[in-house]
């Protein structure tokens, strides 16, 4: 039973007791609290990976009860935004504990961010809707501005550390990350003021559902969601901390370069924004969807940043944020396509395959550069 139906006491209490979207959470706490700080073997490794899926969905569900609750354009930014808290997280404690080779953590995460959603997150959101419903219908406005912050955000701060000659590596000098750091904050916030308040409606689905039409939920089970949103979120982080070694193992063994790590960690970390544009394509809200991805490939950078920048005054190592040739590549023919998809405002299945395309070619040419 969903949290926000009225309902006695008691019966909610039982109802939580069989509630996967709460005893999932819980139950990925507990594994992280058992598992914290020990090498564990590979059944009980599984065991974590499995309560992190759960914490995933979890988080997933709550935030769509919060969105549902506050409505849009809000709701995709309650969930873009806790996604990159997750992402900031693993980030920084990887960064803590990974030694001179976790320099380039930072970037390979935040762009594989990028790319998994301008291309897959996009790309799945576009085909699935315009297969459903043959053609995806969506705001330019919204998705155009979306677009173009995040082509300044990732030029500023994945581009230029390649170009610049303060240090001898593609890394930024402090002054120069802090005002990367700065830049992107003050974008991001410029743009957020914009989708939720002075131009909220270039953000709003074109197509109305009957979710629209539904009844929202209380305010009480939108706290309660936000509440077990948070324990789902520290528990995805915390567990994909405890089971990122063995992902950094098996790449190893495996021969595969170092960016295959930000890979996974992109992946993991996105799974929620997935899952939720997906099912927003298939209720016809594409401007929904295209919300979470641009939104979460802006908080990816516009966010992430900027903690990184202030953690490096602390972190060991070096921050090594510019693109070599393949990646820079890669995102300059992302900008272009998503700014051919973007610009007529509806879309068929070719640009969903398209963007796919995209996404494959990165995630080939990480295993296989």
């Amino acid at each position: 039973m969903p949290l926000w139906q009225g309902e006695p006491v008691a019966s909610r209490i039982r109802s939580w007791l069989t509630d996967w979207t709460i005893i999932g959470p819980l139950v990925a706490v507990i594994a992280l609290l058992l598992s914290w700080g020990r090498k564990l073997p590979l059944p009980f490794v599984v065991v974590v990976a499995l309560c992190l899926a759960a914490a995933v969905l979890a988080a997933v569900h709550h935030a769509e009860v919060v969105a549902h609750r506050i409505g849009e354009p809000f709701g995709s930014l309650v969930l873009a935004v806790a996604v990159t808290v997750i992402e900031v997280g693993l980030i920084v404690t990887l960064m803590a504990d990974g030694g001179p080779k976790s320099a380039t953590l930072a970037r390979d995460t935040v762009f594989a961010a990028v790319m998994i959603t301008c291309n897959g997150i996009l790309g799945i959101s576009l085909l699935v809707g315009a297969l459903r419903h043959r053609v995806a219908v969506f705001n330019a406005e919204g998705a155009g501005a979306a677009l173009a912050t995040v082509a300044v955000l990732a030029t500023l701060s994945l581009v230029l550390p390649a170009f610049t000659t303060s240090r001898p590596e593609a890394e930024f000098s402090p002054v120069q990350l802090g005002f990367a750091g700065v830049a992107s904050l003050v974008l991001y916030g410029l743009f957020v003021a914009m989708q939720t308040y002075r131009h909220r409606d270039y953000f709003l689905p074109v197509k109305q559902g009957a979710e629209e039409h539904a009844e929202p939920p209380s305010t009480a089970a939108a706290w309660t969601s936000l509440a077990f949103l948070v324990i789902a979120l520290v528990a995805v982080v915390g567990d994909a901390k405890v089971v990122s070694p063995s992902i950094e193992e098996g790449v190893e063994k495996a021969g595969l370069p170092q960016a295959v790590v930000g890979v996974v960690i992109a992946l993991l970390v996105l799974l929620p924004e997935t899952l939720a544009a997906v099912r927003a394509a298939l209720r016809d809200r594409i401007q929904t969807s295209l919300n979470l991805a641009l939104g979460s490939a802006m908080a990816s950078i516009g966010l992430t940043i900027p903690v990184i920048a202030l953690a490096s005054i602390w972190l060991p190592g070096a921050l090594v944020l510019g693109l070599g040739n393949t990646h820079l590549v890669l995102l300059a023919l992302t900008v272009v396509t998503g700014v051919l998809t973007v610009v007529p405002g509806r879309a068929t299945p070719l640009q969903g395959g398209v963007h796919l395309v995209l996404l494959a070619g990165f995630i080939f040419l990480a295993v296989n550069p």
